[in-house]
């Protein structure tokens, strides 16, 4: 097995960690939502990047889907007279 001929000095030897400190994650708010945001990145609650829309979120997208089933039942809706209300019952004794 191989040895090593020399003594690794304390220089060399710690040249080797000098790359490996813990570097410090600085988080900023979102100028729209206020959400914990990572700095020059697009905000992924709401979508928004120096105060403008980006992306579409899926927030975006559940309200889109919900305003286009509610525009769908619209239209299927029967037409003509409404529906009768049941009368109110007396009150039982």
């Amino acid at each position: 097995m191989p040895v090593p001929k020399r003594k690794t000095s304390k220089a060399r030897r710690d040249k080797r960690a000098a790359g490996k400190k813990e570097t410090v994650v600085i988080i900023s708010r979102c100028q729209t939502c206020n959400a914990p945001v990572l700095p020059h990145q697009v905000c992924k609650e709401c979508g928004h990047y120096k105060g403008i829309k980006i992306i579409r979120t899926k927030t975006d997208r559940m309200y889109e889907r919900n305003q286009a089933r509610q525009a769908k039942q619209k239209a299927n809706a029967p037409v003509g007279k409404p529906m009768e209300q049941p009368a109110e019952q007396a009150p039982k004794k």
